[in-house]
């Protein structure tokens, strides 16, 4: 065991000692011994061997100029060559696979395009002329000795037309069409016109006094016409439907019916409301949708409806539930209309931009108003001394207060970015609140044209349709994200986020909301003609009944009844429910 252990470190260190003097050899190239086998051996009798270069000297040619190589492929150079280098040949050997073809020049996919001037329009030119006539310019012909061989195609065609375009073949008949009509382009000046010969002779074709004044009238009246069309106020008159406008006692359909079941004469509210189950009456009449429907103030036994076949009308809510009344004088869709405090006179406001004042018994038209903007929504001032007031919200952002004693504007509110919407007296009638286009909501204080209050956010979306609750506490907005969003009326007007009504669509259009008298209850039409009825307290959509087959525009809850909702829609039809 020991003699083998011997032996291994014997071998280890022998070849530890080689290694070592292997590296020395290596690196020590000073050792005479290393370097004896590079120098030549001495002269004698023995065989000599010369020490080889690997990279011998290259015999060139006296025409080749060996000083510095381009490469071709380069695009710019940072010295300046001379002429020699810059068309000296490509050094390297001959490809002997380049075909000739290859060896071309080619500065496109097809081959070589050689630079010729020809602008655009001398190429289109002779295009559209080898088209049409079948001739054109050889391009390898200067233009300066055109003859007949220096076409080509149709020769004879060429020679025939003496070689013109069809630019020029056009220039050629434009000209003989104006000599034709008034003489040479050059004379356009002092051309008089067709009938310019006729001038001087005296018994030309002049109108006489009498004919030249009609026609004066006439140009006069057509020029009044087309500046006036619009604006010009249509006929108002009325049609009365029920037989006689008087009962035996002299009163007329505006007297609060006693005979209905309920006192309507006392501000009395249900002590609790119930939810609407079925239709009990339709009332037909109007041909197009009906855009508003507004009770009558405090009884609410008569109904007055707006629509677009551009009529209003006044209908019976007890008895025979009959047509009383059609009020005919805009001459575009009824937008919005509004009863006095006590319902002997009402407004209503149109697209032919015409704010109207009826009499609600006689059907006479009282008085109109305009500022020649789209009048969106009015109001009266609900306090008993301002009933001579109203108010309008326009199409060009202004809201405009009028006096009808006077029929002049007496105040304008102009804060708005958008056309204003809607109006809503809240505070006992000494403010407003004011809805817009440019989805803000804005609270003014009566006749002072600045807004105290303004309310926009981000989120906030346009506000069409705004109801006051009965209690005067809150308003229900109409949102264009199908939502019913409560504000505040009282000091702050706050958004109260308890209380957001979803679970229908409406965007796109401006559905009234109401409230049932004892508040237990939001009604809103949609976009699908439903009637929504939401619980107020829990916010949950309690009921949806199929109203009307297009959108229901508006619901109504009757002041003094438990669970009757009048609903209209774009149907043209006016539903009761209960």
């Amino acid at each position: 065991m020991s003699s083998a252990i011997e032996s291994l470190v014997s071998y280890c260190s022998d070849s530890d000692s080689e290694n070592e003097s292997e590296s020395r050899s290596r690196h020590d190239i000073t050792d005479p011994d290393a370097t004896a086998h590079l120098k030549p051996l001495p002269s004698g009798p023995t065989m000599t061997l010369a020490v080889l270069n690997a990279a011998p000297e290259v015999a060139v040619k006296e025409s080749v100029e060996t000083g510095q190589h381009l490469d071709p492929s380069l695009k710019e150079v940072t010295f300046n060559p001379t002429f020699e280098t810059l068309f000296a040949p490509e050094f390297g050997p001959v490809n002997p696979f380049k075909s000739q073809q290859m060896a071309a020049p080619r500065n496109m996919l097809s081959g070589y395009a050689e630079p010729a001037h020809l602008n655009d329009f001398m190429f289109e030119q002779q295009r559209r002329t080898f088209s049409t006539f079948g001739y054109a310019l050889d391009p390898s012909v200067g233009t300066a000795e055109v003859t007949t061989t220096s076409y080509i195609g149709a020769v004879d065609e060429a020679e025939k037309n003496k070689g013109l375009t069809v630019f020029e073949a056009g220039a050629k008949k434009t000209d003989k069409r104006k000599k034709v009509k008034g003489g040479e382009a050059g004379e356009i000046e002092t051309f008089l016109g067709p009938w310019a010969k006729y001038a001087d002779e005296k018994d030309g074709a002049k109108p006489s006094e009498e004919e030249q004044k009609e026609l004066d009238e006439i140009t006069a009246k057509r020029q009044k016409k087309g500046r006036n069309e619009e604006e010009a106020p249509a006929e108002e008159k009325t049609v009365l439907h029920v037989k006689d406008m008087y009962d035996y006692q002299g009163r007329s359909y505006l007297h609060v019916p006693q005979d209905v079941g309920i006192n309507l004469r006392t501000a009395d509210v249900p002590d609790k409301c119930y939810l609407p189950k079925k239709q009990i009456h339709v009332w037909t009449g109007h041909t197009k949708g009906v855009s508003a429907i507004r009770l009558f103030p405090a009884s609410g036994h008569l109904l007055l409806s707006a629509s677009m076949d551009c009529k209003i009308k006044l209908w019976e809510v007890y008895n025979e539930r009959r047509c009383i009344r059609t009020f005919i004088g805009h001459s575009k869709a009824v937008r919005d209309i509004c009863f006095n405090n006590t319902g002997t006179q009402f407004m209503s406001a149109a697209y032919d931009r015409y704010l109207k004042l009826w009499d609600s018994e006689t059907g006479q038209c009282i008085s109109r108003f305009t500022n020649r903007k789209v009048p969106y929504c009015v109001k009266f001032n609900p306090d008993e001394d301002k009933q001579n007031l109203f108010v309008a919200g326009m199409s060009d952002k202004k809201i405009v207060q009028w006096d009808i004693r006077t029929g002049e504007v007496v105040q304008e509110y102009d804060r708005h970015l958008g056309a204003v919407n809607t109006i809503t007296f809240v505070d006992e009638n000494r403010r407003f609140v004011s809805t817009s286009d440019d989805k803000s909501l804005r609270v003014w204080e009566w006749d002072i044209p600045v807004d105290f209050k303004y309310i926009a956010e981000p989120s906030m979306h346009s506000m069409p349709a705004v109801t006051l609750s009965p209690n005067g506490k809150w308003l229900a907005c109409q949102s264009m994200d199908n939502q019913i969003l409560i504000f505040g009326a009282q000091n702050r007007f706050r958004l109260n986020k308890k209380k957001i009504f979803k679970g229908h669509m409406v965007a796109g259009y401006a559905c009234q909301v109401d409230f049932s008298p004892d508040m237990s209850y939001v009604v809103s039409g949609d976009a699908d003609g439903k009637l929504n009825i939401w619980d107020w307290k829990t916010t949950k959509l309690y009921h949806r009944i199929k109203a009307h087959d297009k959108v229901c525009i508006s619901a109504l809850w009757h002041p003094h009844e438990t669970s009757k909702v009048i609903t209209c829609g774009w149907d043209g039809l006016i539903k009761l429910w209960d």
